[in-house]
Order: C-alpha cells, then sequence, then structure tokens
C-alpha cells in the first residue's frame, strides 16, 4: 500500500478538524449543536455507511472469510487486553490511575474514526470487516470495559451507592444491529430499489465530514498544558499506535492470506482512543480527565503513526 496515499488521506482529515476547530471558535458551531450532530453520525450516517458497504456492486468475500475476520478481531482484543494491564506498569503509572490507560490501550475509534478511514484508504470493501470489528468491541466495551469502569467506581467513591448505568442491553445499539444487518445483507447479497441505494450513499457520505468537525470541536475546548505536558501518554502513543500495530502485522500476517481482512485488522488497532470510555466514565463519576488528555493526543498523533504503521503493511 503507497504510504503516500495514507499520507494524503491524513492531511485530508486533518484540514476537516481545522474546519471543525474554526467553526466552534467563529461560534458557527457549539458544544449543543456538536452533541446532536455526534448522535446523528452515531446512530444514522455512521450505520448507513456501514450498510452501503454491504449493498456494493463489488466482488464479495466469502463467508469463511467473514468468519476468519470475526477470529481476527477476536486475536486483536485477546493481545490488547493483557498488553493495557502491562503498558501502564511499565510507564510506571500510580495504579489508581491505570485504569485510564487500559481504557485508552484496549479501545480504539473504530466507528467515528475508524469506519469513514478505512472507506477512504482501505475502499467500500473494507467496510464488512469494519463491521464485525464493531461488533466485536462493542461485545467487549459492554462487558469488560463496564465491569472494570465500575470497579474503579467503587474503589474511588466507597461510600457511594452505585448506579447501574449500563447493562448487557446496551450491546443491542444502533451500531451493533446495522452491523448485523450489513453481515446478513451483504452474505444474502440483498439488494434494493436504485432509488434507495442513492438516498442511503448521499446520507453516508456525509460521514467523514461530519465526524471530522465534531472532532475538530472537542480539540478546539482542550487545554494544552492538561494534554502536552504529560510525558507518558507520548510514550504511550509510540508503543500503543505505532509498536502494538506493527507487532500484530508480524504476529497475524502469516495466518491470514487475504490482504483486506489483515490491513483492515491493523488499521483498527491503530486507530485513536474510542470516546466511548469517556461518557461511560463520566456516567460512573470516575475520574476522566486522563482518558480525555489520551483521545485527544492519540488522535492528533494518527497524523503521523498511522503512515508509519501502514508502511509495514
Amino acid at each position: 500500500m503507497s504510504v503516500w496515499v495514507v499520507q494524503k488521506q491524513m492531511m485530508i482529515i486533518f484540514i476537516l478538524i481545522i474546519i471543525g476547530v474554526y467553526l466552534y471558535r467563529k461560534n458557527h458551531l457549539s458544544n449543543e449543536s456538536s452533541k446532536q450532530i455526534s448522535w446523528i453520525i452515531v446512530n444514522i450516517t455512521n450505520p448507513i455507511t456501514l450498510l452501503c458497504a454491504a449493498l456494493a456492486e463489488e466482488d464479495k468475500v466469502s463467508t469463511k472469510e467473514v468468519g476468519i475476520a470475526f477470529l481476527c478481531f477476536v486475536v486483536m482484543y485477546a493481545i490488547l487486553i493483557p498488553l493495557a494491564y502491562l503498558i501502564p506498569v511499565l510507564l510506571g503509572v500510580q495504579r489508581d490511575r491505570r485504569y485510564a490507560y487500559r481504557m485508552l490501550a484496549i479501545f480504539g475509534n473504530v466507528g467515528f474514526i475508524g469506519i469513514p478511514f478505512a472507506s477512504a484508504v482501505l475502499g467500500t470493501g473494507s467496510l464488512i470487516f469494519v463491521s464485525i470489528c464493531g461488533l466485536t468491541f462493542n461485545m467487549i466495551i459492554y462487558t469488560y470495559g463496564v465491569a472494570s469502569l465500575k470497579k474503579t467506581a467503587r474503589l474511588q467513591h466507597p461510600d457511594e451507592e452505585l448506579r447501574d448505568v449500563f447493562s448487557m442491553k446496551n450491546v443491542i445499539n444502533s451500531g451493533t444491529v446495522m452491523a448485523v444487518v450489513t453481515i446478513v445483507v451483504y452474505l444474502l447479497d440483498i439488494k434494493v430499489p436504485e432509488i434507495m441505494d442513492s438516498t442511503l450513499r448521499y446520507i453516508g457520505n456525509c460521514t467523514t465530514f461530519l465526524s471530522m468537525i465534531v472532532l475538530g470541536t472537542s480539540v478546539a475546548q482542550m487545554v494544552p498544558k492538561e494534554v502536552f505536558s504529560r510525558w507518558r501518554l507520548y510514550v504511550f502513543v509510540i508503543v500503543r499506535q505505532m509498536l502494538v500495530p506493527i507487532l500484530l502485522i508480524f504476529i497475524l500476517r502469516p495466518f491470514i492470506a487475504n490482504r483486506l481482512i489483515l490491513s483492515t485488522a491493523i488499521v483498527m488497532a491503530a486507530m485513536p482512543a474510542a470516546n466511548l470510555p469517556l461518557m461511560m466514565a463520566k456516567q460512573y463519576g470516575v475520574k476522566e480527565d486522563m482518558i480525555s488528555a489520551g483521545i485527544i493526543l492519540t488522535t492528533i498523533a494518527t497524523i503521523v503513526t498511522i503512515p508509519a504503521v501502514m508502511y509495514f503493511l
């Protein structure tokens, strides 16, 4: 894969983020409108982008390859979870702050940023595998992720009764449902009328721009000192967003013949930290400053880290 193609895509994403920063600072975009746009992205445009990939007139992969992709992502998370415990220990992070690094290490932004990026760099054919990654992500974050944050909340607030904000029913959400629908539509090669197909594509094409301007509003509000003064986060970025994905390349490559599956898995592994753990931490009353700083820094760092990782593919 041409590194220049990846670098060009990262430059485009950076420009779109800057537009979001500009819109926020000029008061054309507020926190409230950003939240509303985020809801539209998560619940409408992202899921429809996946569905459009399933409806595309392209060569279909087999059921076997879909199964291989699922196993690939299971292996990916099986590697990430132990590393998420090891990395903060090696960095000398205080015991009561290690949960933040675990959330940052395990849960990458495979939806909000991963979907539009994979579509642009790897093509829409990769989105069926992104759907599978999204399913795996949801199953892990609403089980292990919730349990980990609840344990942390009890340690930080031993005298408070913990309200069970999240439960297993949260696994059934728009992203999960549409991922399942996408896989079914893809495998059964279901067709829709042309007018519906065009409508869905118009909606799905909005995803990248909307995602990046919302991300720009977050960047515009960051306090530079809180983000850029934490030296451990810089080391974390190098280890988690460069060394770990490169390690995964060498682990998975001998077992995966389909290059698109491998490329998609590595791109998903190289994504910046996801926003959902931050939202969960806020819901549970867990200190989230380190998670917030990590999300911003890992997102900015992708401009350099993703092209570096893709060089090894």
